[in-house]
């Protein structure tokens, strides 16, 4: 296991590798030969070069994709936050075992490995607005679990997650994390009305009340309000960095993980790419304080790693282009005096 303590996690977030400047300059010097004109493809430009510049590599590579979802459950469902009740993330799970969700589908669409991880669902987190989330043994358990499932050989990854109630998680993540108060982040999740996005403000509050002596310390943050599936897609995130990985985030809940890492060391997510901005209203906000802007916008606020998924096919245009045009020389064509 990486991580044995909340510390070693800490020290992980403190010493990030880089990306390889070699690998970006040679990438820059080989967009500018392509036959087209100067900035012509826009955002694919910038793609390719940042995939050379994190994979540590040239030319840029998308082969092996992984998928990784985490599934958990939620103490603060007893203050009645959701639409639906916490059995529907063991069922789901059901569903991504049998390849019955939408994530599946965009998995075997992009070629991607696809693996679903269930983390204690018998065992739900303690509700936040009463007690921490999670003692350091599970935040640092669901921690190992993300860091793990990733697979070294990857070329690209994506992370994503299923959990009852944890847009709620999610959104108490960020009004600690960034301030602005429960109705700020909250949002409808599963379809709550109005009415229940305010309920979800209350209790967000009350759980950030509860837990003001440890708001200055993100990873705390993470183990008293949030949940093992958003430790693990954190633990998964700062894993692809170590081993050379770029990630193409997802939706509100996945990126609240990812803006833990983000608060305790600005350059974390560095590795990161915005898959998409979802319809739940505090991935917007989100977006901004993390300075992401996302490949795509389709309403789309399902969450299980799609709209991320259904990137990859941007960064396979970014990276076919780059890798497959021809050179001016190459075409005999006369380049840019």
């Amino acid at each position: 296991m990486p991580f044995t303590d909340l510390d070693q996690f800490r020290e992980k977030l403190a010493k990030l590798p880089s990306k390889n400047v070699s690998s970006e300059n040679i990438a820059k010097d080989r967009n500018a030969q392509l036959t087209k004109p100067a900035g012509s493809l826009g955002t694919l430009e910038d793609i390719a070069i940042w995939t050379a510049a994190w994979q540590g590599k040239h030319l840029p590579c998308f082969k092996q994709l992984q998928i990784a979802i985490f599934a958990g459950n939620h103490g603060v469902c007893a203050q009645g936050i959701s639409a639906f009740p916490p059995e529907v993330t063991t069922q789901m799970v059901g569903n991504f075992e049998n390849g019955g969700a939408a994530i599946n589908q965009l998995a075997k669409a992009f070629g991607a490995h696809f693996s679903v991880h269930p983390l204690q669902l018998e065992v739900p987190t303690a509700d936040f607005t009463t007690a921490a989330a999670m003692t350091e043994v599970e935040c640092v358990n669901a921690l190992n679990n993300g860091w793990n499932a990733v697979k070294p050989s990857s070329d690209f990854l994506v992370v994503g997650e299923m959990g009852i109630g944890n847009t709620t998680v999610a959104s108490a993540l960020c009004t600690a994390l960034f301030g602005g108060g429960g109705q700020h982040w909250a949002g409808p999740g599963t379809g709550v009305d109005a009415a229940g996005v305010s309920h979800k403000a209350r209790v967000i509050d009350k759980g950030i009340e509860r837990h003001r002596e440890i708001l200055s310390d993100p990873v705390e943050i993470l183990r008293c309000l949030g949940g093992r599936e958003l430790a693990a897609m954190a633990g998964a995130i700062l894993a692809a960095r170590y081993n050379s990985i770029p990630v193409i985030l997802d939706g509100f809940v996945t990126c609240a993980a990812a803006a833990v890492l983000a608060k305790a060391n600005p350059k974390a997510l560095d590795h990161c790419i915005a898959g998409h901005v979802s319809a739940e209203p505090g991935h917007i906000h989100l977006l901004e304080k993390l300075n992401k802007s996302p490949l795509l916008n389709l309403g789309m606020r399902l969450g299980e790693g799609s709209g991320a998924a259904l990137a990859l096919g941007i960064v396979k245009g970014a990276i076919a282009t780059h890798v497959g045009m021809a050179t001016f020389a190459d075409a005999g064509v006369s380049g840019e005096d």
